[in-house]
């Protein structure tokens, strides 16, 4: 900590940017004086890149579309007026429906305010409105969130229990652009038969955020859905706070958007600018690049040392991993690119996996977000931030001598880190934040050649999982017809050998659900179980 020379890096390598309250400092990170000099061909051909993905130009060619994220905070950005148009009219709706939900002019079927509010979406339609629901709501708020985020059944019936008599009194809003999501689609109809069996009417308590003419879209219109909202094909879900997607939830909780909204605005000039060395997007993709050698070899661990931010870490991992993580470049040449992110808050994960990045395989950085102030949301001090746990030292003291406890026993160890610093939680600092690493993961994507804006490895997966399911057709069919066995037998006997894995699979798990039509025999070896029509 009285290491001069620290104390010089840190001054030399922090960057200030007090329009956004924000700073950056890299003093931890190992480059030599050279590496950010050498580093500028590259990254004055990202900046370009980046000029021309704002100006319009075809960002997916995959689907022929733009990327367009950066407009929903400055419409007049947007390359055709009829663009500029939809971005304003969209945040002048969304803001007008939210009021009038909140001040009960629109109500429910039976004629009462609505108390609460259920997302039901997946991936980026969820763990943006989950993060700032997280991060910005408070205990008086006015319609309390819950969210479907997956198509597990379980885990539906628990959100739905912990709603009980309120789900008569829930605005349920469901996102999905294409409308065909099959986890938000399994979401929808358990949320339609809760509704039903509390004896109310779905569509008068609806909203359907998607693509225009989807499947969803559709629907919500034929069965008259309350309301229905855009999700642009030129926004991708983990880009997508900012549009309703995000925007609709947290106005339906109280939350002020217009700052958020401008935290984003000026951090999306801020991270404009050339100068790399004041611009913290900018850097943070060259440490990217430093760190993982411009080919992710290592690992970005995020530790916000804030409760508010704890889903932080979830969000990073879709919006880097699935931007990053790309088998081909530009030129098809195979690459495996990618940057791996997991974490979760300080000071929770000194007591989990700290002992490992100080001493086990030096294969990671850390990025610490530092919050300033101990309250949120520029609410007064509070009896528990005031509190002293010892003389004049209190939680907050505790918690921040945690991070920079931890960042110095990391690097005496010679492992790296970066630091975030924001003045405090905040509708404007979740705007900067958001937009700080959408640009750097735009940027860090032209330094290594990749589409960060395409998703074939998602859809890949989809692709399988709807033939598994296929499978599970195929399956019931034959024991229906009498058929029954072990897997083997059964694959054997419908001619799919190479199959008997995901047969096995498909009945072991059908036969631990009563009423699926599926009854085990177990056997000493397990996968020696005989199946059969129950």
């Amino acid at each position: 900590m009285t290491n001069p020379q620290l104390w010089q890096r840190y001054k030399e390598y922090l960057c200030e940017c007090p329009k956004i309250g924000l700073t950056l400092d890299i003093s931890r990170m190992n480059f030599g004086d050279d590496f950010i000099t050498g580093m500028m061909p590259a990254m004055k051909a990202a900046f370009a890149a980046m000029e021309k993905l704002e100006a319009g130009a075809i960002a997916n060619p995959d689907e022929n579309r733009m990327v367009g994220h950066y407009w929903l905070r400055r419409p007049e950005l947007a390359p055709n007026p009829e663009l500029r148009q939809a971005i304003a009219q969209t945040r002048t709706q969304v803001k007008a429906f939210a009021r009038e939900v909140r001040h009960g002019i629109i109500r429910t079927v039976k004629d009462r305010n609505f108390t609460d509010l259920l997302v039901i979406g997946i991936g980026g339609s969820a763990l943006g409105p989950q993060l700032v629901a997280d991060a910005l709501g408070v205990a008086r708020r006015r319609l309390t969130p819950h969210f479907f985020d997956n198509t597990d059944p379980d885990g539906m019936e628990r959100i739905l229990v912990r709603m009980g008599q309120h789900l008569t009194r829930t605005l349920t809003v469901v996102i999905s652009k294409s409308g065909g999501t099959q986890e938000t689609r399994n979401g929808l109809r358990v949320a339609q038969a809760a509704y039903r069996a509390a004896g109310i009417e779905f569509a008068p308590q609806a909203v359907a955020v998607t693509g225009a003419g989807s499947e969803l879209d559709r629907q919500a219109a034929s069965e008259k859905w309350l309301r229905r909202f855009p999700m642009w094909d030129w926004v991708g879900g983990r880009q997508s706070e900012l549009s309703a997607v995000g925007l609709l939830p947290a106005a339906l909780q109280g939350i002020n958007i217009e700052p958020m909204l401008k935290g984003a605005r000026d951090t999306d000039a801020l991270t404009r600018r050339p100068d790399v060395r004041k611009n913290p997007a900018a850097l943070l993709a060259l440490m990217w690049y430093y760190a993982g050698a411009g080919r992710g070899e290592k690992a970005m661990v995020v530790l916000p040392y804030k409760d508010r931010l704890q889903l932080l870490s979830r969000y990073l991992q879709q919006l880097v991993m699935e931007s990053l993580g790309k088998q081909f470049n530009r030129a098809g040449q195979v690459v495996h690119q990618g940057l791996c992110v997991y974490g979760n808050k300080g000071s929770t994960d000194q007591h989990a996996y700290v002992q490992q990045l100080r001493e086990g395989p030096n294969n990671f950085f850390v990025t610490f977000i530092e919050v300033l102030a101990d309250t949120a949301l520029g609410q007064a001090p509070s009896p528990a931030t005031r509190l002293e746990v010892e003389p004049g030292v209190t939680s907050g003291d505790y918690l921040n001598g945690f991070l920079h406890g931890t960042r110095e026993a990391l690097s005496e160890n010679g492992r790296e880190s970066l630091t975030i610093t924001v003045e405090e939680v905040s509708p404007r600092s979740m705007g900067v934040l958001l937009a700080l690493f959408e640009r750097a993961v735009g940027l860090y994507a032209e330094l290594i050649n990749i589409n960060a804006y395409h998703q074939p490895g998602v859809e890949a997966g989809k692709k399988a999982a709807q033939a598994f399911l296929a499978w599970q057709g195929k399956i019931m069919e034959h024991l229906k017809a009498g058929g029954s066995g072990t897997a083997e037998q059964i694959a054997a006997a419908m001619g799919a050998p190479e199959a008997t894995e995901t047969i096995f699979c498909i009945l072991r798990r059908l036969a631990a659900n009563p009423g699926r039509g599926v009854k085990a025999e177990l056997a000493p070896n397990l996968t020696d179980t005989r199946f059969a029509s129950s």
